[in-house]
């Protein structure tokens, strides 16, 4: 694609990650075009994104947030799936938003494995994430066996008994639950890009191995460190999202870079 082609013409909006606000370009996706939206929208904790997104007030924090919310769940098809991350200072007031317009599948808690040292003195220290899972419809797609969890060897060995030789949950493994036990990415991590919250790949592979169908597309309307579109092509899926910050996007076109040859990744970030 050449600098000057209208990057949404067609399908040449598809593995993109365009810098511009989600607002706008959302206009521009097809409506049912979309099977799994998964959103990582500023927490509203005035964080520094490079911008003024996250330091909203109250009120307009949750006006904004229902704003993109219905530019972008009329992207879904029919049996299309959310997740979205959230903090729980607004995960109820966003999850009762929702419930207006989705089916809610789960609350997962994602144990950020947050060390134990200090915190605060007057109340609880805060070492979760909250993510809401819904569903368009009762058909939506969820494919269990590809996120199983193996049993180790020494577990299958104590379910010799004979009703269970067989069993498909022993050989494949067991469901993940609704407590995720990952560990944030420290300054060390191997994956840690410069993103103040970037979310870890397995955490979004799961989501998109779980919920989106093979050669399905995932849309992420607040790609920051570009997480979502770099699941998207480990696990064979196509994706689109928007950054605000060319900071970011740049990162973005970087870890796209990293994964395969760059003649194809010359327009994965448009202006």
């Amino acid at each position: 694609m050449t600098a000057a082609s209208d990057p949404f013409a067609g399908e040449g909006w598809l593995d993109r990650v365009h810098c511009e606000d989600a607002l706008q370009g959302l206009r521009r996706i097809p409506d049912g075009s979309i099977d799994l939206l998964i959103a990582d929208p500023p927490y509203g904790l005035g964080k520094d994104y490079g911008n003024d997104s996250d330091k909203l007030d109250t009120v307009e924090y949750l006006r904004w947030t229902e704003q993109w919310i219905d530019a972008a769940l009329p992207k879904l098809k029919a049996n299309g799936s959310l997740y979205i991350f959230l903090t729980w200072r607004y995960s109820p007031e966003i999850f009762v938003m929702l419930k207006q317009r989705m089916t809610m599948i789960n609350e997962i808690v994602w144990d950020r494995r947050v060390p134990s040292m200090g915190g605060s003195t007057r109340r609880y220290s805060s070492v979760h994430d909250t993510i809401g899972f819904f569903a368009r419809a009762k058909d939506y797609f969820f494919d269990l066996d590809a996120i199983r969890i193996p049993y180790d060897e020494q577990t299958k060995k104590a379910r010799s008994r004979s009703i269970f030789i067989g069993a498909k949950w022993l050989e494949m493994g067991y469901n993940p639950k609704d407590v995720w036990s990952v560990s944030r990415l420290h300054r060390e991590h191997k994956e840690r890009a410069d993103h103040p919250t970037q979310k870890p790949l397995e955490i979004v592979e799961r989501m998109i191995k779980a919920s989106c169908p093979p050669g399905g597309v995932v849309l992420d309307p607040f790609m920051g460190s570009g997480t979502t579109a770099v699941a998207a092509r480990r696990c064979g899926r196509r994706f689109v999202g928007f950054e605000l910050n060319p900071d970011y996007c740049e990162l973005i076109r970087q870890r796209l870079v990293a994964l395969e040859p760059a003649s194809q990744q010359d327009e994965q970030v448009t202006g």
